[in-house]
């Protein structure tokens, strides 16, 4: 899925932990001690323009992402991956300090929870859909003891990529007196709203439809991409293309199970079409990459030119523009999903110029019933609001494996804080996550010191974003909804105290980020799910030694120093206060996520000192008789994030001395609340100056994932987030 993420994932595992995440991959990150080192008086702020003048997209993008932009620019044009890390990197450090976003949490995880699954019985991958895959889990009849799991952790991590830890895994669960099954019963709490998963990107679709289909490969349970429905492939000499071997004698059943085509190299052409006549989804990957992608998406719609081709029956071909080292990650999306063309056709279905979902005849992906299947589970049953049901699809490719027969999910709405702790008491739910009330009770029946344990978090960074050009100050949807309260002068203070870096950077550091976050999630868990960067610090490491140039001073890195060790050498050469990484955090294998390195009261304080004059010499006062008001829409109608939002206001109009005033706005509803920045398209749908409800995930194992995001040149995908067209 598409990683502009809404925290409503993240209130859907305050109720259930593992609804929609890993289950298999735990953790515990002890808080950090916040550090009261100053920041250098080298850390200037931008020259802003007169107080109250508007500013044109591209100079705001100059003065703000100038450095980021320069910088990574570099990186792009690095010569061997450990360059390209160190580079990238580098560029990191430069975006953080633009104080652009400050971040907040990771949208999963962090929690406590407690579960019949075994850990590691899928994949911890960061990215793609094979984190939902729930097949080969191991699901045990008595709920699994926190110290079995942490036994269990410490042998995946020892073991992890020799292919051994599933049977290991099983045979500790049996050795230690449980008892396996195979069905598995969770919660859910949306439903899809389409069965073509190649037509949409929504979770509510790929958590569905990632058991209907099988991609070319596959992340095992110990994070090793391994093949699926191809047996293998091979790269040419120039890294340009990627021919895969299709295993052939595979079937496409229907929801019955009834056999409707025969598995071929033609299906991938199929899909990616049709993919192709849906942007908007997923197409975002290969733009550029496979070769005539971007001229298709523009209207030439001969689909011959375009970079995958059936050879055979059994062979198929990637064309790519450019030697992409991390292609092969892609293939764990939906945009890489195969479709049977003729059940497609036989269901009403066209491409090109010809297709039209709005058609009578179009049947295509209207239910279970009107999709075929490939990959581990049909789905034998769905009703709205209340249930799916699925079966081991006998005519899997690797059927043997399936540990789980069954697989039942039933709605839950959220109305009652204890249905998940009760379900996985009485044995209708296989795990659960632990908020408030559920946590008390799992203390007061003697529960949370067996069976309790703290949930990985994911690679998602949620930040609050600064918007630097505002251009709307009511919903983009209905102007009588969320509406500012500003007045025509606080608007103009506000665009240009945003614009300051030094101001930016006064908020950043000046709120009390645990604290914000324990509203959510209680005191015990507020620092777990901290992030610190944008990048996870641990998503890749340098594979071999490089040496690269730090503020004039030629560093050298070894290999097997991570991305995040880099940020914070940038970040220290600065003279920027901010911890970005940890290398005593995850016992010592290093984090930038479970602490909290950006809240430090005198470096806001000198930030603010700077800003104030800067905007000074512009002619605007700021004092505590005539403060900066800033918009923050905040969920209102539902209490932990209300007092989420209440708990920033409190703690950055007290770092600030009241030169900073928060204006929180309600908003009614979700809809509400993601109409203000979360669903609108463009920079000027905006309606706010700061917003805490959307953050990315990576899609592919390499920083690009994140920093494209932000990067002016390539049209990146947030950008609108801060007021800035791509």
């Amino acid at each position: 899925m598409k990683k502009f993420l809404s925290l409503m994932l993240a209130l859907a595992m305050m109720v259930s932990l593992f609804a929609c995440g890993n289950p298999g991959a735990e953790t515990s990150n002890p808080p950090a001690d916040k550090t009261d080192a100053p920041v250098s008086s080298d850390a200037g702020g931008d020259e802003v323009s007169d107080y109250g003048a508007t500013h044109e997209n591209d100079e705001i993008a100059d003065l703000v992402l100038g450095e980021f932009t320069e910088a990574y620019t570099k990186a792009l044009e690095a010569t061997s991956i450990s360059e390209r890390y160190a580079l990238m990197a580098i560029a990191e450090a430069k975006m953080l300090e633009t104080g652009i976003f400050m971040p907040l949490t990771t949208n999963t995880g962090g929690l406590y929870g407690m579960s019949r699954i075994a850990p590691y019985t899928q994949s911890p991958a960061l990215w793609g859909l094979d984190n939902s895959r729930t097949y080969q889990y191991l699901v045990t009849n008595e709920i699994i003891k926190t110290a079995d799991r942490t036994a269990m952790k410490e042998h995946w991590v020892e073991v992890q990529g020799t292919g051994t830890y599933l049977e290991w895994a099983k045979q500790y669960l049996l050795d230690n007196g449980y008892t396996l099954k195979d069905t598995y019963n969770r919660i859910y709490s949306g439903d899809n709203t389409t069965w073509d998963t190649l037509a949409d990107n929504r979770t509510s679709t790929s958590d569905v439809l990632v058991y209907a289909m099988c991609n070319l490969l596959e992340y095992d349970v110990e994070n090793v991409l391994q093949p699926a429905l191809a047996e293998s492939y091979t790269v040419s000499d120039d890294g340009l293309k990627y021919t895969f071997k299709i295993r052939q004698g595979l079937e496409w059943v229907d929801n019955q199970g009834r056999k409707v085509g025969d598995i071929t190299a033609d299906d991938w052409v199929a899909g990616l079409q049709h993919a192709l006549d849906n942007p908007g989804t997923l197409e975002y990957l290969i733009d550029g990459l496979v070769v005539g992608v971007s001229e298709y998406l523009g209207g030439d719609k001969d689909f011959s030119k375009v970079g995958v081709k059936a050879l055979d029956d059994y062979t198929l071909e990637y064309t790519l523009t450019a030697d992409t080292y991390y292609f092969p990650h892609m293939m764990c999306y939906s945009l890489f999903s195969p479709m049977n063309r003729s059940y497609y056709e036989s269901q009403g279905g066209k491409f090109g110029d010809d297709y039209d979902p709005s058609a009578e005849s179009y049947k295509y992906g209207k239910g279970p019933d009107s999709i075929a299947y490939c990959g581990p589970y049909l789905c034998v049953s769905h009703t709205d609001k209340n249930s799916y049901v699925f079966k081991a699809n006998e005519k899997f490719w690797n059927a043997d494996a399936l540990s789980v027969k069954t697989v039942t999910w039933t709605y839950d709405g959220a109305d009652d804080p204890l249905s998940t702790y009760n379900g996985v008491m009485a044995g209708t739910l296989d795990s659960c996550g632990l908020n408030t009330s559920s946590l008390k009770k799992c203390r007061d029946d003697g529960n949370f010191d067996d069976y309790a344990f703290i949930g990985a978090t994911d690679a998602t960074s949620m930040v609050g974003w600064f918007n630097l050009n505002r251009g709307t100050w009511a919903n983009y949807n209905d102007d009588t909804k969320v509406v500012s309260t500003q007045t025509d002068d606080q608007k103009a203070r506000a665009h240009a105290a945003i614009l300051n870096q030094n101001f930016r950077m006064a908020i950043c550091t000046g709120v009390d980020r645990g604290t914000y976050n324990a509203q959510a999630v209680g005191e015990d868990c507020k620092y777990n799910a901290l992030v610190n960067s944008y990048v996870l610090g641990t998503l890749v490491e340098l594979p071999e030694d490089v040496t690269v140039d730090i503020n004039g001073t030629p560093t050298t890195f070894t290999a097997g120093t991570k991305f995040g060790e880099i940020t914070q050498a940038q970040i220290t050469a600065d003279g920027y206060s901010m911890k970005v990484y940890d290398p005593e955090q995850q016992e010592g294998a290093g984090s930038s996520v479970g602490f909290d390195g950006w809240y430090n009261v005198n470096a806001s304080k000198e930030f603010l000192d700077k800003a104030v004059e800067e905007l000074a010499a512009q002619g605007m006062e700021i004092s505590k008789e005539n403060p900066i008001v800033i918009d923050m829409p905040h969920a209102s109608f539902y209490e932990a994030y209300k007092n989420r939002a209440q708990a920033f206001k409190k703690s950055i109009e007290e770092t600030s001395g009241g030169l900073i005033v928060v204006n929180l706005y309600d908003t009614a509803d979700w809809q509400e609340m993601y109409d203000a920045g979360f669903y609108g398209d463009t920079p000027a749908d905006m309606n706010y100056d700061f917003y805490d409800f959307s953050g990315w995930g990576p899609d592919y194992g390499d920083p690009a994932t994140y920093l494209n995001t932000l990067y002016p040149a390539g049209g990146g995908d947030m950008l609108k987030s801060i007021g800035l067209e791509g």
